[in-house]
């Protein structure tokens, strides 16, 4: 190949490997706070119209609280908004950008929620089929939502309920005690924000996926989540994956099939739920 036609090539490869990423339909702010505004990423169903009800979803990033971007989830949002689905990977606040703790990352969870389930009418979603998901800290603040019952914004409508219809969890952070992640950053407050320790009867149903060699997440981590779910009449579902450390999920990661797995796993969930529709 000739040395011109390979540096043409090579400069191009990052504009395409761009225009291939999914890309949300719409960008709405949710919320706005001193560190500025927060965005809800929306990915719409084809021919989707305001007057729809469709179910939807929220997803939050990961990052350690620290970083991470809404981009994390377009690849599921994507897949998810072709099957009928709204959508959305939401902004909340971290410390690398908004010198913020992780009590602001669940109150801009719960204020996500809030919005979307508020503007249901706006979005074309039906409020009453609203679930959360999230990655490692996103996992922690989906869970969160659902289990904390603080942690509320002040400028917040807390007649409008922030608690989701289902949860979708990637090795999430739900242990927060002496003993979890995060401890370090919450201390004594930890049972504040600690999902673990905040579950309830009345809780929605979850999925969880887990790497068996995941470093910040034990599988026992795991299976007490699952069986707390359980003593309290709630079902949640822990799925495991053999050798797959923290993040294995990513659709990066190794040779994608993880990804595809746990795709599948989340349609299968939200399909039982009556989120999607089965297969004829």
């Amino acid at each position: 190949m000739r040395p011109a036609l390979l540096l043409v090539l090579l400069l191009a490869a990052p504009a395409v490997a761009q225009e291939s990423k999914p890309q949300p339909d719409r960008e709405i702010v949710y919320k706005t706070t001193q560190q500025g505004p927060l965005k809800l990423h929306v990915f719409l169903p084809e021919g989707h119209q305001a007057t729809d009800k469709r179910p939807a979803i929220v997803f939050f990033f990961g990052g350690g609280w620290v970083g991470g971007s809404p981009s994390q989830f377009y690849p599921q949002c994507r897949h998810l908004a072709e099957q009928g689905m709204v959508a959305i990977s939401a902004e909340y606040r971290v410390r690398s950008r908004h010198k913020t703790t992780p009590f602001e990352c669940v109150a801009d969870g719960k204020s996500a929620i809030r919005w979307v389930r508020s503007h249901a009418d706006e979005l074309g979603i039906d409020p009453q089929k609203l679930a959360a998901g999230g990655g490692s800290a996103g996992g922690h603040v989906a869970a969160a939502t659902a289990t904390v019952p603080g942690l509320d914004d002040p400028e917040d409508d807390t007649s409008v309920s922030a608690v989701p219809d289902a949860l979708v969890l990637f090795n999430p952070v739900y242990d927060n005690g002496p003993e979890g992640y995060g401890y370090d950053r919450v201390k004594e407050r930890w049972q504040e924000i600690s999902p673990m320790h905040n579950i309830r009867e009345g809780m929605p149903p979850a999925i969880v996926f887990l790497g068996t060699k995941d470093k910040l997440i034990p599988v026992e981590t795991g299976k007490a989540f699952e069986k707390k779910m359980e003593n309290v009449g709630s079902h949640s579902e822990l799925m495991l994956f053999e050798g797959a450390e923290h993040g294995f999920f990513n659709p990066g990661k190794g040779d994608g099939s993880a990804y595809r797995e746990t795709v599948a796993a989340m349609d299968r969930f939200l399909t039982e739920l009556g989120f999607l529709k089965a297969a004829e």
